[in-house]
């Protein structure tokens, strides 16, 4: 899959990249841990999710992660990583590092569009926020065959062109001011339909939908 500027793949979130992006000494990771647990119930809370739903995604028992957020377990690294990766943040945000003031507005022009197997990729949002927002311009025959399946919820709408959605065995076709919202971890691809190609923005997220049925 083509990554942008960073390393990042076009389909996955900065964030996926920062949470393991910068090394944390053993001390200073010791140093943090007694201020992580109630951070950890309170982003669990905050995503909507039961404790059973946030263990499984984590890769955790929810012993071992009633644990962590009573502050009886000491979480490793790894489970920092999973658990920023679950809640959609990063491992400094676990540890209550403040970070720096971004500048809210991106004026038209400011940034240089990144290229990748023939989509353009316009920077419509700040790096480092939840949400990865961009503005897609799609050639006609580039990445029409690529399936990409990643964690997230991935939300479009068609500025110029026609797109087409494969979303599982289901195909869409969009226009003009059509929008699509799907859980990412479907396996989808997209592709403009005519020769002028196509114009989108873009928008994907790590956070997952709440569970429907949280407790089943």
């Amino acid at each position: 899959m083509p990554r942008l500027p960073g390393g990042r793949r076009p389909g996955a979130s900065p964030l996926a990249h920062a949470s393991s992006a910068s090394p944390l000494s053993p001390s200073a990771l010791g140093e943090a841990v007694p201020d992580v647990a109630p951070r950890l119930r309170e982003l669990r809370r905050r995503r909507g999710l039961t404790l059973e739903s946030a263990a499984q995604r984590a890769g955790l028992s929810p012993a071992h992660l009633s644990r962590l957020e009573t502050g009886r377990r000491q979480p490793s690294l790894p489970m920092l990583l999973a658990l920023a990766r679950t809640y959609g943040t990063t491992v400094a945000e676990l540890l209550g590092e403040t970070p720096p003031e971004r500048e809210p507005v991106i004026r038209a022009g400011s940034r240089e569009p990144a290229g990748a197997d023939g989509w353009t990729y316009h920077q419509a949002g700040v790096p480092g926020r939840a949400m990865q927002a961009l503005r897609l311009e799609i050639p006609y025959g580039a990445q029409g065959d690529l399936v990409r399946m990643h964690p997230g919820e991935e939300w479009l709408y068609v500025l110029r062109g026609g797109l087409r959605l494969t979303l599982g065995e289901s195909v869409h076709e969009l226009a003009p001011g059509d929008s699509a919202h799907y859980d990412s971890l479907t396996p989808h691809r997209l592709a403009a339909t005519g020769r002028e190609g196509a114009e989108a923005l873009f928008v994907h997220t790590l956070l997952q939908s709440p569970d429907v049925h949280p407790h089943i």
